[in-house]
């Protein structure tokens, strides 16, 4: 499906047509699917975060810009719900404790799991917050083809197809998106330049 195509038919299902939005979800729903297997590693939730994620499309189609194809709209969905669930279930995991009722039966009672260390996972977040940021400020046709490449997992032959170009062009557009968000995650300060190599330098 073109992106003209994805266009009509999201212009159509916003005048009130809802069988248009069918298309949409045949045509994006696989790799969807995988992106959230990736995250989640588990088909049951996967298969759930999906389906939130395609209701999330439809209520809020009306906020789809265009700037770029459906499908990286719909990944960023997909990626934002699986963080949720994930998010969730880190808080709904416990460890038990044996202890004795009033019957002297020995009983499990749930304790929150402090194995996940909370600086850490602050820092892991405050990463993704600050990628995230600078993924938005990037100009539409990197932030597409980043998208596409890191999180729906496309290969090279598959963004080709997707955006209509060389594979050599998406080599290249995909180096440069990435120098660029590398540079603006620098400027930010968010992100450290790796100490120079000694290797070679009789060190």
């Amino acid at each position: 499906m073109t992106r003209e195509e994805e266009q009509a038919r999201i212009r159509r299902v916003l005048s009130g047509d809802t069988d248009a939005f069918e298309p949409l979800v045949t045509e994006n729903q696989t790799k969807a699917f995988h992106l959230a297997c990736r995250l989640l590693g588990n088909e049951a939730d996967a298969a759930d975060a999906v389906q939130d994620a395609f209701v999330k499309a439809y209520t809020s189609l009306g906020d789809f810009r265009g700037d770029s194809r459906f499908s990286v709209w719909l990944y960023r969905l997909v990626n934002n719900v699986c963080i949720d669930m994930l998010r969730r279930r880190k808080r709904q995991e416990t460890v038990p404790l044996q202890t004795e009722d009033g019957d002297g039966e020995e009983t499990e009672l749930p304790l929150p799991d402090d194995r996940w260390d909370p600086a850490a996972l602050a820092e892991r977040a405050a990463d993704r917050e600050a990628v995230r940021t600078a993924m938005a400020a990037l100009p539409a046709d990197c932030r597409e083809i980043l998208t596409l490449r890191e999180i729906g997992g496309l290969s090279y032959e598959e963004l080709a197809a997707q955006l209509g170009l060389e594979p050599g062009t998406v080599k290249s557009r995909l180096n440069r998106a990435r120098k660029k968000l590398c540079r603006l995650l620098l400027e930010t300060g968010n992100f450290s330049a790796p100490a120079p190599s000694n290797k070679g330098k009789g060190v």
